[in-house]
């Protein structure tokens, strides 16, 4: 089945790295366009958010994964 807490996490941290890369120009990922909605401080906030939230499961999933050897 896959490790889906880890893979879960690391979409989360790269749509907050992308989102805020993107956040300096004019452009802005169409899954996170509400981030902005409540002010450009908040938006950060929960950039940095979906980066560490994002970062810390994908190291807890895969700290809890089972090794998987053939």
């Amino acid at each position: 089945m896959g490790n889906w807490i880890a893979k879960i996490g690391a979409f989360a941290a790269a749509a907050g790295v992308i989102s805020l890369v993107l956040s300096f120009t004019s452009y802005e990922l169409r899954i996170l366009l509400w981030i902005d909605t409540w002010g450009t401080t908040i938006g950060y906030i929960i950039r940095g958010a979906l980066v560490i939230g994002g970062g810390a499961l994908y190291f807890l999933g895969n700290m809890l994964a089972p090794d998987e050897e053939s």
